[in-house]
């Protein structure tokens, strides 16, 4: 059988009407990709309008934004399973339903549980019509199915539409109001349906097969658990950490969740993360390496916001104007790393090394030069290379999982994995560790600092308290991140020092199999599953 969107000759879409050029198909579901990944329930970057204008918590939006992220890793399991069930037509109709719907509920609600199931519910849908996308072109992109170029364009599509949509989403709200950014996104999204409708043909293909054997109640538990898991970390400033009910409740239930997944784990035929995702040398590894390395670069949601408003007092636009020097380190590691690690076959050490040289850069240039007077233009090389640096080891280690020799059926579960190291608690748990550690930095250095502040030193005798004391919270502030931004330089330079002395010669060979091959083992292991119900059925019926 031949290969599913490109049968024979040149690369061709069937799905795609003849009367679109063959040339221009690609591009469409490249428009779509980018329509999609716009697509959020909620904007993150509107934080502080969202805040001003309604009754939530910058936790609470915070807490959406991240559920988000949560149902898009929860969705690697079980991707290639709808895809191979569902046509792309009817995937891409049903993502634009739910995230016109997303959108309208996102604008008006003040509920925080709505809020956060919503946002989750969105991020489930616009990983499934991502893939959808992304799948149909592959085979366009790189013809040899190359995973290492395939990650630079997603990774270059998704970073890039990060930092693009929070300066849109800024720029929306400073004209009018950050309402108009869902309104925009909702015409957009209705858009695409039109096109899908008329541009694409509902071709299900020769992958049909059927929802059977998935493990959905594993799949609850885990969301449980990644939720709690992320309530923990973006809440635990807020409620005094386990001094409070509501996080020693989340621990508890996350546990729960996490102990009840690793029990069934035992016995299931096909666990939604088995044992063998969970204990795979490369998704060990990743998650080492995401866990140190994100929280090294957690400063970014940390201090950069703190110190270009409150220090440097820049406005919203200002501050929203940073993107675009992430946005060019983005793209600037997507291209070195197309160029060294996915055509010239660069060691996973070395691209891990270059990664952590640029995080060691950023970190120590904030360390010497953070000061009252920084102008914005200064910022450039630092943002610049944290932008670089962190795509380059998204992209390695996402190679290296399609690299670490686990068989298909097992191998989107080390991407849930990987999704949730990655992106949710690389986003979270190194945030909620620099900032308690600037808590109490931050507490100790202004003690020092209000020393002299008594009614014995003539030089402040008749100074407004107030203002004192704003001098002396600023000034801790920017003693504290330098303090900070310290220890961390020196424990980037202790990593890269153990990258250094390590050996490893492996270099990028991470070739995705073909559509006609992953269909033969998913349909083989569903028939599995048919068979392993069907004996149990019979053995109770027996009993």
């Amino acid at each position: 059988m031949a290969d599913w969107h490109a049968p024979q000759g040149p690369f061709d879409i069937p799905d795609v009407p003849d009367f679109v050029p063959r040339r221009l198909k690609p591009y469409l579901f490249i428009f779509f990709v980018l329509i999609i990944q716009f697509s959020g329930g909620i904007y993150l970057a509107a934080a502080s309008d969202m805040v001003g204008s309604t009754a939530l918590m910058t936790e609470d939006i915070l807490m959406a934004g991240y559920a988000s992220l949560i149902g898009l890793a929860i969705n690697f399991t079980v991707m290639f399973r709808i895809k191979f069930r569902f046509s792309t037509r009817t995937q891409l109709l049903a993502a634009c339903i739910v995230l016109i719907a997303a959108n309208i509920i996102c604008a008006h609600t003040t509920s925080v549980p709505v809020l956060v199931v919503t946002c989750f519910v969105a991020g489930w849908f616009r990983m499934q019509a991502t893939l959808a996308c992304n799948s149909t072109i592959q085979l366009w992109l790189t013809p040899v199915r190359d995973m290492a170029i395939f990650f630079c364009y997603v990774y270059i599509i998704v970073d890039s539409v990060i930092q693009l949509s929070g300066i849109v989403t800024i720029y929306t709200a400073f004209f009018s109001q950050w309402e108009y950014m869902h309104w925009i996104m909702t015409g957009l999204l209705a858009m695409m349906m039109i096109m899908v409708m008329i541009l694409v043909k509902p071709l299900r293909g020769p992958m049909f097969i059927p929802l059977l054997g998935i493990d959905w109640i594993g799949a609850i538990l885990w969301a449980g658990f990644m939720m709690c898991f992320t309530f923990i970390c973006v809440y635990g400033n807020y409620f005094d950490w386990w001094e409070a009910f509501e996080i020693r409740g989340a621990t508890f239930i996350g546990l729960v969740c996490l102990a009840i997944n690793l029990w069934r784990a035992t016995f299931l035929h096909h666990p939604y993360i088995s044992f063998r995702a969970m204990t795979n040398r490369n998704v060990i590894r990743a998650t080492g390496i995401y866990l140190v390395f994100f929280t090294l670069m957690a400063t970014e949601h940390v201090f950069e916001h703190s110190y270009a408003a409150n220090i440097l007092g820049f406005d919203e636009t200002n501050l929203i104007d940073l993107n675009w020097y992430v946005f060019a380190g983005i793209i600037a590691g997507c291209g070195f790393t197309y160029f060294t690690f996915a055509l010239r076959k660069w060691r996973y050490k070395t691209m891990t090394a270059i990664a952590f040289a640029l995080a060691i850069v950023y970190l120590a240039y904030f360390y010497f030069f953070i000061d009252y007077g920084v102008e914005k233009e200064m910022l450039f090389i630092p943002l610049f290379f944290r932008g670089a640096a962190a795509v380059i080891i998204s992209i390695v280690f996402l190679t290296s999982i399609v690299q670490s020799g686990l068989p298909f059926q097992v191998f989107p579960q080390a991407l849930t994995i990987n999704g949730f190291t990655g992106a949710v608690m690389g986003a979270t748990l190194g945030p909620a560790i620099i900032g308690e550690l600037l808590r109490h930095t931050m507490a100790k250095n202004a003690s020092l600092l209000g020393a002299n502040i008594s009614n014995t030193n003539l030089d402040i005798a008749f100074a407004p308290i107030g203002h004192l004391y704003g001098m002396v919270q600023t000034q801790a502030l920017l003693v504290s991140m330098k303090e900070i931004y310290g220890w961390l330089l020196i424990a980037a330079l202790v990593s890269l020092i153990v990258i250094l002395l390590s050996y490893s010669s492996v270099r990028p060979f991470a070739i995705f199999p073909k559509w006609s091959t992953i269909r033969r083992v998913i349909k083989h292991m569903v028939r599995t599953d048919k068979g392993y119900q069907d004996i149990r059925i019979e053995k109770h019926t027996l009993m």
